[in-house]
């Protein structure tokens, strides 16, 4: 629902339909603002410095690496939530 973005957005590149900075693209250039300014953390397994490069041109917010171990990941999900949801003063 445009009307109540999520407060947080978790993208991933590799999606099936279109890509994730094809996601990013939209969401950047939707007609509500409130959308538009939701924060993006592109979280993924790539590391390539061109896709890093790309997800910051198109205004991700951040953009973090997916570790391979499932305790590590639940760890970084873990942080993300407690930075973007608990400690950054997010617009309403």
């Amino acid at each position: 629902d445009p009307e109540r973005p999520p407060k947080l957005i978790l993208l991933d590149l590799g999606l099936p339909r279109m890509s994730g900075f094809e996601v990013l693209e939209r969401i950047r250039a939707h007609d509500n603002p409130r959308v538009r300014r939701t924060p993006v953390v592109v979280l993924t397994t790539s590391r390539s410095p061109g896709d890093v490069r790309r997800a910051y041109e198109l205004c991700a917010n951040s953009f973090v690496s997916k570790p391979v171990e499932l305790d590590d990941f639940v760890a970084l999900i873990s942080e993300v939530r407690t930075w973007w949801l608990q400690r950054v003063e997010l617009p309403s």
